[in-house]
């Protein structure tokens, strides 16, 4: 029990009252006194009071009215009624029913007074230590499942810091690499307050490097305001010793002896950074691996003009399986679209092999509807359990003559003098046995501009396939001079601020 509690002794009489302080204060309390209820009532709340001993009869308010006004406002304040009239069984039932911890009928021994005192605390001061533990273990599981629904690392150290300042009702900041290197903290100055990033390297000398604590000056920790006239206490944690430890920083003052929450906050923050980072580096090989195996540079051709923009999905999703072709053979242009179903590495890698046969095919001579053919028994001998559309065709520069085959890709869209056409041709996709249909010939009119793109374009949670593809025409009925700020256009009204999936798309024009 802690001997510097305050308690406030509430007693109309002067005699009295000078007894009951002079016991507590001799036994190590801090004492304060009123005289009436309503002056009880005040001071409650206001100052820093531990215990109330209070007389049942008062000259303004009857002393089971103020316990019970007490107890209303501050659950966990106790109350010891003392009284030297009001000393029957029924007096003392009201007065314990009502709310009171305890119930001295005078004469009162000092001992006794003491005595009752410090176990009614011991009783409070276990409930407020179990009911905060409580509160921090609720906190830690709430931070647990935020940190480990971030959609990115900086997102999850913002939400980690503001779950360290919820927690420990303090300042908080957490501190990690991300897989790249780069050194962030997530900060936040207090409970409910916005928690942001910044830039910051750890001086690791001193520093803990395993599932350890240690108390540190707030100086080498600058990026809040730290309480004044405290240290701070540093949990470092970290799942793997070729990586950098995670540092979870608050003010020393808010810890126990042991600090249980905090080394366990630390470690469910370093199991979500490790996953974060995992993720991330999965995603940069897989872009990196997409980017070398689309075409380096687009072809020159005299009479056509071309345009290519292509978005790999944002760092929140995995990355998918999307590409383009365009290259001249035999004095004819091979454009092809595809799109292998499924967000992965393994995506991407199937997407390689399907780009280099449907290449290897066209440097044959065959036709679009006996290379996706071919493409597709490929796919069916070697690659049984994958999925992908394709939209091939060859174009005759001088005359426009275009010979398209689609395998359950979607429709290419043909824009003249303002209007938008779809070119529909029904085949099923890669990856099926089903009888294909015939290729499509038509010719490409001067002036007219063909858009081929993938699903990530104009497919959304919240709108039909019709919706999306509607969207893109009424977009592309301006068709702008130039062909790279049209397709960009295309991306900024019909895309989202965070892509979700993969998008290509080719523009083609005929002068």
């Amino acid at each position: 029990m802690d001997g510097a509690a305050t308690v406030l002794v509430v007693d109309d009489s002067r005699t009295k009252r000078y007894l009951l302080v002079n016991w507590l204060t001799r036994a190590g309390f801090t004492v304060l006194e009123a005289e009436t209820g309503g002056e009880a009532l005040d001071r409650v709340g206001v100052e820093p009071i531990e215990l109330v001993v209070l007389d049942v009869r008062l000259p303004d308010l009857s002393g089971f009215e103020v316990c019970e006004r007490i107890k209303l406002a501050h659950p966990a304040l106790p109350v010891i009624h003392v009284s030297a009239h009001a000393v029957d069984t029924t007096d003392r039932t009201q007065g314990l029913t009502r709310g009171a911890d305890a119930y001295l009928a005078e004469p009162i021994e000092p001992e006794e007074l003491v005595a009752t005192a410090q176990s009614v605390l011991r009783y409070y001061q276990a409930r407020r230590r179990a009911e905060l533990l409580a509160e921090r273990l609720t906190g830690l599981a709430d931070t647990t499942v935020a940190v480990h629904a971030a959609p990115s690392f900086t997102r999850l150290l913002q939400a980690a810091a503001a779950g360290a300042a919820e927690i420990f009702k303090s300042p908080a900041a957490v501190v990690a690499e991300t897989f790249d290197g780069d050194c962030i903290a997530g900060v936040c100055a207090g409970p409910g307050a916005e928690a942001r990033v910044v830039p910051w390297i750890v001086d690791d000398t001193g520093v803990p490097t395993g599932a350890t604590v240690v108390v540190q000056e707030p100086a080498d920790w600058s990026l809040v305001d730290w309480p004044a006239d405290d240290t701070v206490t540093v949990a470092a944690a970290r799942l793997r010793e070729d990586r950098a430890p995670l540092y979870v920083v608050v003010p020393t003052a808010t810890q126990t002896a042991r600090t249980p929450v905090l080394v366990q906050l630390a470690q469910a923050v370093a199991s979500a950074v490790e996953a974060q980072r995992s993720f991330d580096e999965e995603h940069r090989i897989a872009v990196t691996l997409q980017r070398s195996l689309l075409p380096r540079q687009i072809p020159q051709i005299t009479g056509l003009d071309l345009a290519v923009r292509y978005e790999p999905a944002s760092a929140q999703t995995e990355v998918g399986g999307d590409f383009y072709e365009l290259v001249m053979l035999d004095g004819h242009l091979l454009l092809a679209i595809g799109d292998v179903a499924g967000h992965s590495l393994h995506a991407a890698t199937v997407m390689a092999e399907l780009r280099h046969a449907l290449r290897a095919y066209a440097v044959e001579g065959h036709q679009p509807g006996e290379i996706l053919h071919r493409v597709n028994e490929l796919m069916r001998t070697l690659l049984p359990t994958e999925l992908a559309t394709i939209c091939v065709l060859l174009l005759e520069p001088t005359t426009g003559h275009i010979r398209l085959a689609s395998a359950g890709h979607l429709p290419p869209l043909i824009v003249q003098d303002g209007k938008a056409e779809y070119v529909h041709h029904a085949a099923p996709l890669l990856g099926v046995r089903a009888p294909r249909p015939a290729d499509l010939e038509f010719v490409l009119p001067a002036g007219a501009t063909m858009v081929f793109y993938t699903d990530g374009l104009i497919e959304r949670r919240d709108a039909t396939i019709d919706e999306g593809l509607t969207a893109l025409a009424t977009c592309s009925a301006r068709v702008d001079d130039d062909l790279d700020r049209f397709c960009e256009r295309l991306l900024v009204e019909l895309a989202p601020d965070e892509i979700q999936d993969d998008v290509a798309v080719v523009a083609l024009r005929r002068r």
